[in-house]
């Protein structure tokens, strides 16, 4: 059996000044607007390359490999009632930690766990038969700080990425004694194809090295005071796109 090499502290790393005082004055800034965070994005195709924000927000950059140190992250749910069309509409019943949703024009509390919804085999193809997907679409939002930017990013993940980062979270997190936000995590995408011949992208979770303990202290407190603002931003139609085949065509 070859041997494990052990994950190496990472020596030198440029995060921005991670503190309380940051998130207050983002706080006290921004109160009364609507709270967002800047978005990487899986590309549609089959690309390999992440959309990073740069300084032009309609030419996104281009990234194979982005690091960061995850912060927060957090299953979601989503079900609109009809295709998504381009149109930016709220869904018509959300959960923001996938747990229990919320209809949305009645308010009703539904346990996602038993919604007819959230069922495999209630998803609707586009010809107007039953698939064996998901009718809502179970996602995984992953906040995390990356070199060199000042604020966080937001990488939403589609079903077809879950597992991947469940793996990553169950074997180089947990299963090693660790919290996501003491790790310099790896991002990249590879290419898969559906059972119709589709290309499209997953992405992948690597450990790249351990914090020293003085940026962990950082992180630790900074990932527990974020948790105020990514625990209650709504979703929308950017969390669910069409960067990838409709899970129903996965399965």
């Amino acid at each position: 059996m070859a041997k494990q090499t052990a994950l190496a502290v990472v020596e030198e790393i440029n995060l921005p000044a991670l503190n309380k005082e940051l998130l207050e004055g983002m706080q006290e800034e921004m109160q009364g607007m609507d709270f967002t965070f800047d978005r990487i994005r899986i590309p549609s195709g089959g690309g390999i390359a992440f959309e990073v924000p740069g300084e032009d927000p309609e030419n996104p950059d281009s990234e194979k490999e982005v690091y960061g140190v995850i912060l927060d992250h957090h299953p979601i749910n989503a079900w609109w009632a009809t295709e998504y069309s381009g149109e930016k509409n709220p869904p018509d019943c959300a959960s923001l930690d996938g747990m229990v949703g919320t209809d949305r024009e009645t308010g009703e509390k539904i346990a996602c766990a038993s919604c007819p919804k959230n069922q495999y085999g209630s998803a609707i193809s586009k010809d107007g038969t039953k698939s064996n997907g998901k009718a809502c679409k179970n996602m995984r939002r992953v906040y995390f700080t990356k070199p060199d930017y000042l604020f966080p990013l937001l990488l939403v993940l589609p079903p077809t990425s879950l597992t991947n980062f469940s793996d990553y979270i169950r074997r180089s997190i947990v299963g090693k004694n660790r919290r996501s936000h003491e790790i310099l995590t790896k991002f990249t995408l590879t290419k898969d194809k559906n059972a119709g011949g589709i290309t499209y992208s997953k992405a992948v979770f690597s450990p790249a090295g351990i914090l020293p303990a003085d940026i962990k202290k950082q992180t630790e407190a900074y990932s527990k005071e974020i948790k105020g603002f990514t625990r209650t931003i709504e979703i929308s139609t950017d969390d669910y796109g069409v960067a990838e085949p409709s899970e129903e065509d996965i399965m």
